[in-house]
């Protein structure tokens, strides 16, 4: 189809461990045999594991990816999502021909500008500006479009005082800004994206999520981003694809991707026993949030209010003490707690039903459990469950340009006099 940019069909890419290049030269005539002699599907193709690094395999060979299929359309912003080793930049080293896929094919409709690694295409010898033309000829360009990118590319990059220095002498984070300023400002129809943006300052990662925005909205071009951040994902792409083991576990809109990477695709927070047959007189049955699909996964902007719904039951001819309350604690995944509501619980006939409500604009960005526990403060205790992980993203926010950095947990804007 016309709109389609990127076309990933079935596309496998094997390694050998241990090996550089395809391995020994008996290898190498039993596969030329098998596919250019006998025209057989090469034999080795078919020993190789999956890309799993939590466990030890047999086989020399193993899959970095395999049958990977999605198309991607002009103007999307993709977000490629998974754990360390789980084929994200070999993908985007496929796309970028850095390599060449085992099996299946890679169609890409225009000039790929790509940065994966810091310093990738760069020549530590030649001087930034150097480096600058020799990019963009690669890519195609004239000299003279060069010439006239060529003021924006270095304001971007803030490396104008040693633009003539040659690039050896750089830090990481200035060659990655001159990086990703001649990779997004060369105007490349398909802008490649990996973690490298991690290197650079809170403001040049703001910075340089702007202009691929500001390269998918205002230019239509398609832009695909690996990042393990979830808030500059959401934040800046629309699609979304989860790989696990070289595998594509997952695909869909942004936020239901990162809702699975997360939460693992538990949807709504149900207790696995049914209660009925609980020891305490009254018991929690039921704790999930109320929202959208992704709330329901335990997926919050800053700006999104809380919804929660608990239901309590209790034995027959209970009678519920009027100092019997219900605790929510909101805590950090290392159990440090972050705030307490209690809820005062009067005496009910077989079940009771509350429906909580969080303020936005309070909890930071983080990623938090759900407490909810039932007791007399201090003399009994009836019920108590970890009930719900989530997670708060920041959707824009001032404390995006700190994005890693620990902001805490609680927002507490306090009244300013100035004298």
């Amino acid at each position: 189809m016309s709109n389609i940019a990127i076309q990933f069909d079935h596309v496998g890419k094997l390694y050998r461990l241990g090996q550089v290049g395809t391995g020994t030269l008996t290898h190498d005539l039993n596969r030329w045999w098998a596919t250019k002699v006998l025209h057989k599907e090469d034999p080795y193709l078919k020993i190789g594991e999956t890309n799993d690094r939590a466990k030890k395999g047999n086989s020399e060979y193993v899959w970095a990816l395999r049958d990977i299929t999605f198309d991607v359309e002009q103007g999307d912003v993709v977000g490629i999502i998974g754990r360390n080793g789980a084929g994200k930049s070999t993908l985007l080293k496929l796309l970028s021909q850095i390599t060449s896929p085992t099996t299946g094919a890679i169609r890409a409709k225009g000039r790929i500008g790509s940065l994966l690694e810091v310093g990738t295409g760069f020549h530590p010898e030649m001087t930034g500006r150097e480096n600058i033309y020799m990019n963009g000829s690669i890519m195609g360009m004239t000299r003279h479009e060069i010439s006239r990118k060529l003021d924006e590319i270095v304001d971007f990059a803030g490396v104008e005082r040693y633009l003539d220095t040659p690039v050896k002498r750089y830090s990481s984070g200035m060659t990655v800004r001159l990086g990703f300023a001649v990779a997004a400002f060369m105007e490349p129809e398909i802008l490649v994206v990996d973690e490298v943006l991690a290197v650079g300052d809170a403001e040049f990662q703001k910075k340089a999520i702007g202009k691929m925005q500001d390269v998918s909205k205002g230019g239509g071009r398609t832009v695909l981003f690996v990042s393990h951040n979830m808030d500059s994902m959401l934040n800046l792409c629309q699609r979304g694809v989860l790989l696990e083991n070289g595998l594509i576990k997952y695909e869909s809109d942004i936020k239901s991707t990162v809702a699975e990477y997360l939460g693992g695709g538990n949807t709504d927070f149900r207790f696995s026993q049914t209660k009925e047959e609980a020891i305490a007189p009254i018991f929690i049955s039921s704790v999930r949030f109320l929202g959208t699909d992704e709330q329901k996964r335990g997926l919050f902007s800053f700006s999104d209010s809380l919804h929660l719904e608990i239901k309590l039951k209790k034995k027959e001819k209970t009678f519920i003490d009027k100092k019997t309350v219900l605790s929510i604690i909101i805590l950090t995944l290392n159990r440090t707690k972050v705030c307490n509501a209690e809820i005062p619980i009067p005496d009910f006939e077989e079940e009771k039903t509350f429906i909580l409500k969080y303020l936005p604009d309070i909890l930071l960005p983080n990623k938090y459990i759900l407490r909810a526990v039932i007791h007399i403060p201090n003399i009994k205790f009836y019920d108590r469950q970890d009930a719900c992980a989530f997670t708060i993203y920041d959707n824009g926010t001032e404390f995006l340009k700190y994005s890693g950095a620990d902001n805490g947990f609680i927002m507490f804007n306090p009244e300013i006099k100035e004298i």
